[in-house]
């Protein structure tokens, strides 16, 4: 896991400062510069907001997880959200994905994918930035085990603060009698059904986590629409991510396809009311032309989306 965190967190402050228009341009601004904005200061963390949205992912999945094929091994999500002076919202969850290297004692998250996913989610919001991961555990070790302190305190450094929020995901509430509502056990422990997810934070050069308090509010999970097409964000991440940094203005979103969830790809064209669209599906990849709001379907005969888009762009270049 931590190899694939440290290269996801990395990536994505390249992706936060790409997001920013260099120097040479902002001095061509008219008017005088504005007054330079000061540090935020960051103090240790006192409690993680979750949204309902965000909780309703964490607990669904997690007992998604459990009935299915692979439900002995761990799983785990990345935390996406807004960091404050002492304080932190949770706001999206990556899933850790189907190509995730797992076991009943590891997971390791599918890095190309969350690298992608993080990207894709950012477009609704630029102030995301990594705040954590949740990740479960077989039986009731409600705590982060040494082997997990081994590898986040390497990376909790690199994220705002130098401090990271920590989910441990359980198994072994005793649940309720009558229709599962979320209870909270302790202030960093809450609950739903037999589902358990304890909160903690570390510190960069922290010997031990602490525990966290948690909140819930009301909020979506930005990224749950991406949860669906999430096999295609994996199977075409490196191209996705190729085309993503090559081309400026490029847009994804999650709709509905031919045959089901799709994940439509816009790259923007140099004349106004013009792009290239692709949709991908599971079983098959459209290209179109956008023209004045006419969808015109094309063909470059081309399965890797990033060589398609280039074939279309040379294509109209020679027109």
């Amino acid at each position: 896991m931590l190899q694939a965190l440290v290269r996801t967190a990395r990536r994505f402050l390249n992706d936060l400062n790409r997001s920013f228009p260099p120097a040479r341009i902002a001095a061509r601004s008219q008017g005088p510069a504005p007054p330079p904005v000061a540090p935020r200061t960051y103090r240790p963390l006192e409690r993680v907001i979750l949204t309902d949205g965000v909780g309703r992912t964490l607990f669904e999945e997690y007992a998604a997880h459990r009935g299915s094929a692979r439900g002995e091994e761990e799983t785990g999500w990345v935390l996406l959200g807004v960091r404050d002076t002492s304080e932190a919202t949770v706001l999206a969850t990556l899933p850790a994905g189907a190509e995730r290297d797992a076991s009943v004692g590891h997971v390791a998250f599918n890095t190309m994918g969350q690298a992608l996913g993080s990207c894709i989610v950012r477009q609704a919001d630029r102030r995301l930035t990594i705040l954590g991961i949740v990740h479960t555990h077989p039986g009731s070790l409600r705590h982060p085990s040494d082997g997990d302190y081994q590898g986040d305190s390497v990376w909790v450094g690199q994220l705002r603060g130098g401090e990271g929020i920590f989910g441990i995901g359980t198994a072994d509430s005793s649940g309720t009698n009558g229709t599962p509502v979320a209870r909270r056990l302790k202030p960093n422990v809450h609950s739903l059904g037999e589902f358990c997810l304890s909160w903690y934070s570390l510190r960069q050069g922290d010997r031990k986590y602490r525990p966290l308090p948690v909140e819930l509010t009301l909020g979506p999970d930005l990224a749950r629409p991406l949860h669906c097409v999430w096999p295609l964000i994996e199977g075409h991440a490196d191209r996705l991510d190729r085309l993503y940094r090559q081309q400026a203005g490029v847009t994804f979103e999650a709709v509905d396809g031919k045959q089901g969830p799709a994940l439509a790809v816009n790259i923007p064209l140099a004349e106004p009311s013009r792009a290239i669209r692709v949709l991908l599906e599971e079983k098959g990849m459209y290209y179109y032309l956008l023209r004045d709001g006419d969808l015109l379907a094309v063909d470059p005969q081309e399965d890797r989306v990033d060589r398609g888009v280039y074939l279309l762009l040379a294509e109209l270049a020679a027109q």
